[in-house]
């Protein structure tokens, strides 16, 4: 039988659009907070950008279901 591709793969283009999103607000978090991202440790970085890509793809699955609801006519907020 042939395998059905996973739906949710994110082109690379979009996937690296993401990432550098997520650095950005990352650093921009870091520097906020007070710290020097210079001086965090690559574990320390990674832990921080992955939670924004996490936030980022949350978000954009947020809008998703909206648009959606919105072309059926439905609103949440009644």
């Amino acid at each position: 039988m042939k395998t059905i591709p996973y739906v949710g793969v994110v082109p690379r283009k979009y996937r690296s659009y993401i990432r550098d999103k997520a650095i950005e607000r990352a650093r921009t978090r870091i520097i906020v907070a007070g710290n020097d991202p210079r001086k965090l440790s690559q574990e320390d970085l990674e832990v921080v950008v992955r939670e924004e890509e996490d936030k980022i793809k949350g978000s954009m699955k947020e809008k998703g279901v909206m648009a959606v609801l919105a072309l059926l006519g439905l609103n949440l907020f009644i």
